[in-house]
Order: structure tokens, then sequence, then C-alpha cells
């Protein structure tokens, strides 16, 4: 009895993590609970290991090469958070398609251009499904918009809304009055903060919000009505990011989900409450405004999202969550990604003196000194498009775009991809390969100077894919085209910037699903223009 005691306590001991070899406890029970332990871990790695092989004994294509992990957590103690550059290590030493087992999920890495191009044009109906993290799935109406909706006719008929409807050319340019007043507010906001640090990022961010919020549902809103709207997005924006970045344990255990250890998903419960407060709030007073004939001004995308809605004969039918969810979605790609892109270019335009020397050279001659930044003027700005398409190639701002999920097993690159895996396509790498970029790790804009669609934001050319390739790549690729050198040619041409004394400029970036500079960028403006009413 006193030895049962005995083990019991042991045992007790043993769960509670204090140690086994505890004072007064029997030599023998502690040699039978050491042998017992080292037993059992020994043959869990056995058959870890006899899994493996007769899985892959089974395969007619081995699976990607890529480090052993141990049994159930796989690699997960050993990766490090910075993803990319961790897996651009790994691929020197595996090669440019890898295996990482994190938990229970298998995740496939490519980094060459070839095997990117398998991936998101050869096999790109296979791989057109995403892997949805747990939180996006809770914050975006279960998926129901079209960056994380699985592919099938659902997700072609959002696509074709947003490609044909709302982010055309004839729609972009009806909205331009409503981006050209939140640009304009942006440089006003700023003069008056002249010789006062800003933070450049949270600076564009509001702009980037105000104005994709404007374009969606706020040609018909007053200032007053756009700035408490906006202060309200802005904290669901800023949440929703941060948990589509956050490493969540039940991604990689699906089983624990339900136990939501880290409380990720009680917190995607409150930002999706929160957004649906909002948007719901909008559609019904919209609804309401329309009916009542009260509506005012040229349309707005959710205008055009209504009458589709409506449509009974429309061959593209979405419901009421359908316009929430891609509300929902523009909001946040265009948002932090636009702000982000911007900070980073700032801050290398800030640190080459003479690539800012010649974007005002441009400047002088596309806009002149004594007027203001238009959004006609962007196509004419062509060495400020090369600076933007350097500064995604070397940050780039989604360093694996958004993962893919084959839906069947398929052989990429000789090695079997398993159905349900997790793919991704390291961009970052990809954009710093030194057999393709001469001086990679140098910001050079010139590489992208001579008038060729070689490297054009299409998604055909594998070295560079700032927007992804195929059917899902981003569909606001036309929107980024007229907003993001507007902004970035607004800030360069109406204020000269500097740094804080005693403050060095740091290049350094850290990753959550974005890579963004680790320390924010700020910086001092001073106005260049000789009018004051240019400001206004």
């Amino acid at each position: 009895m006193a030895s049962l005691n005995a083990r019991t306590e042991l045992y007790n001991s043993f769960l509670s993590g204090r140690p086994w070899y505890s004072e007064g406890s029997n030599r023998n029970d502690q040699i039978i609970i050491l042998v017992a332990a080292v037993s059992l871990i020994i043959t869990v790695i056995m058959w870890y290991t006899w899994m493996m092989k007769n899985l892959m004994r089974r395969m007619k294509y081995p699976l990607p090469p890529g480090p052993w992990g141990l049994p159930l957590v796989g690699n997960l103690p050993f990766v490090d958070f910075e993803l990319h550059c961790y897996s651009a290590k790994m691929a020197k030493t595996y090669g440019p398609i890898f295996k990482l087992k994190l938990g229970s999920k298998l995740f496939v890495v490519v980094s060459s251009a070839s095997l990117a191009k398998e991936v998101l044009k050869d096999y790109d109906t296979t791989f057109a499904n995403r892997d949805t993290p747990s939180a996006m799935v809770t914050i975006t109406y279960g998926g129901s918009g079209m960056i994380w909706t699985p592919y099938g006719l659902p997700w072609r008929t959002l696509r074709m809304i947003c490609v044909q409807q709302i982010l055309n050319k004839t729609s972009l340019d009806a909205v331009s009055m409503l981006r050209r007043r939140e640009f304009r507010r942006m440089v006003k906001l700023v003069y008056e903060k002249v010789g006062s640090p800003i933070n450049v990022a949270e600076r564009m961010f509001f702009t980037s919000l105000s104005s994709i919020m404007s374009m969606l549902w706020g040609g018909a809103l007053k200032d007053d009505e756009i700035s408490s709207t906006l202060i309200e997005f802005k904290q669901a924006t800023v949440e929703a990011i941060a948990l589509m970045g956050a490493t969540n344990l039940s991604d990689f255990f699906p089983i624990l989900a339900k136990l939501d250890i880290q409380g990720i998903e009680r917190r995607a419960q409150k930002v999706f409450l929160w957004f649906d407060r909002i948007l719901e709030s909008i559609v019904k007073e919209r609804i309401k405004l329309n009916q009542s004939d009260g509506r005012q001004g040229n349309k707005d995308f959710l205008d055009i999202l209504l009458e589709l809605k409506d449509n009974k004969d429309s061959k593209t039918p979405i419901t009421t969550t359908n316009i929430k969810a891609l509300l929902q979605d523009l909001v946040l790609v265009a948002t932090d990604t636009t702000a982000t892109t911007v900070e980073w270019a700032m801050a290398e335009i800030m640190n080459h003196p003479e690539i800012l020397k010649k974007i005002r050279e441009e400047l002088a001659s596309v806009v002149g000194n004594e007027d203001i930044v238009q959004e006609s003027h962007v196509p004419k700005l062509t060495y400020l498009d090369a600076v933007i398409k350097e500064t995604f190639r070397l940050h780039s701002i989604v360093p694996f775009l958004v993962p893919r999920r084959p839906s069947e097993s398929c052989v990429i690159g000789g090695y079997t991809v398993p159905k349900d895996s997790k793919i991704l396509v390291n961009a970052w790498a990809l954009q710093r390969d030194p057999e393709v970029w001469e001086n990679p790790l140098e910001f050079q804009p010139d590489r992208f100077l001579g008038g060729t669609t070689k490297w054009d934001y299409s998604g055909n050319n594998y070295n560079f894919l700032p927007f992804g390739s195929g059917r899902r790549m981003c569909a606001g690729v036309s929107l980024v085209e007229r907003t993001l050198p507007y902004a970035l040619a607004s800030l360069l041409h109406s204020f000269e910037w500097k740094l804080p004394i005693g403050v060095h400029l740091d290049l350094s970036a850290t990753m959550t699903i974005t890579l963004r500079k680790k320390t924010p960028l700020i910086a001092i403006p001073t106005a260049r223009l000789s009018d004051p009413k240019l400001y206004l």
C-alpha cells in the first residue's frame, strides 16, 4: 500500500511539473518511471518515423525535403518568427521547394520563379483555394468576401463584381473627386504640423482609410460623419490586421480550436461584431436614403453593389452578407498595405538624396512648383513609378503573398504536394534573387526604367510578384496604381522632410502578416511651395 501511495505521489508530481526525483521517493520507483518515460518517447518517435516512411513509400514522387522535426509539434519549436528570412535560409540547404511540419499542418515553401510559375499558373486551379486563418474565418463573415472565399462560382461572382463593376476605369474615374478630397485634406493636415514630428505610416493609414471609405460609401456623407466612422473603423481595422498576423495555435493544431487557448477567437468575434455593427448600419442607412430619393451626387461603390443585389435578372447575384464582406475586404487590403508601402518608400528616398533629387526634378517638370499634384499627373511620373516598384521589390509588403491550399495532391518540381497542405510562395526571396537582380540588396529604381512591360504588375514575371499572379492575384491593382503614386507625389512635392535631431534612419523590418518597418518613420515636414493657398 505504501508503495502504491509513493507511485501515486510521483505520478501527481510529474503532472504538476515537479521533479519526479523528489526527495524521499523510492529509488526503484524512480527508475521504473524513468524507463517508462524513455520507452514512451522512443515509441512515439518510432511510430512517427514509421508513419512518415509508409506515407512516402506509397507515393510515386516523394515529399519535398526539409528539416526533421519532433513528434506532434514538428518544426514548430525551431522556426524563426521572421519566417521569410528563415525560409530563404532553409532554401539554401534544402533547395527551392521544401517542407516544414508545423504542428499537425504541412507547409510547403516555394522559392524559385520556375516553381512559383507551376503553382500560380500551370496548376493555378488546383492551388486556387486559400488557407484561411481561423481568426479571419470569424472576422470576414465566414470567409464570404473575395479574399478568403473558396474557389468556385461564388468566388468568381465576387471577383467579376470587383473587376468589372467596382474597380474598372469608369467606376474609378467616377469617384476621383472623392480621392482628391482626401489627399488634399492630407496635405492640409500635414501643413498644419509643419515643424513638428509626424508618424508617416499613421498619417498615411488615416488618409488611405478615409479615401477608401469615401469611395465605398462616403459619396453622400458629410465631413463630420466620415470622421466619426473613420475612428471606429481605424480601431477595428488595426485589431483585425493584428489578428491576421498573430501566431495562433488553433491554426497549427485544429483539434485545439474549440479551446481557444490564446483567446484569439474571442478577440476575433469581438472585431467581427464591431465591423458588422458599423457595416450593417451603413448599408441600412443607404437603402433607406435611396428609397426616399434623398440620394444626391455621383454613385459610390455601395450604390453599385446594392443595385446588383436588387437586380433579379443579374448574372452576378449577391447577398447583403457578400456586400458587407466585400466592403470589409477592400478596407482591410487598401489601408495597411498602402500606409506601409508609403512609409518604406519615404524611408528609402530620405536615405538616398540622389533619388530624391531625381524625383523633385520630375515633379518640377510634370507638375511645376506653382501647382499641386493631381491624379492626372500620375501616368507621367515614370521615375516615381520606378521608385515605387523598387520599394515593392526590396520590401515585399506581403512576403508570402496570400497562402494557397491545393484542392488535390499534385506534383511540383518533382515532389508531391499533398492535398490541403499550406503553400507559401516566398516572393520576398524571389525579388532578392542575386541570379536575377544585380546588387539585389541595394535600392536602385533605375532598374525599372526603360518603358518595358517586363516589370509591370500583371503577374506574368515570376521574379516580380508584388500583387501575386494567376486567378487569385490582387484585384485592386488598378486602384493602387492611381492612389499610391498620388499620395507619395503629394507628400514629396508639397514638403521637405528631415529626421528629428539625434534620430538615425532604421531600415530593419519585422513581420506579421505584412512586412513593416521595425521602427516607425518619424519625420519633420517643411513647406516647399511658395503660395500658402496651395495647402488649403
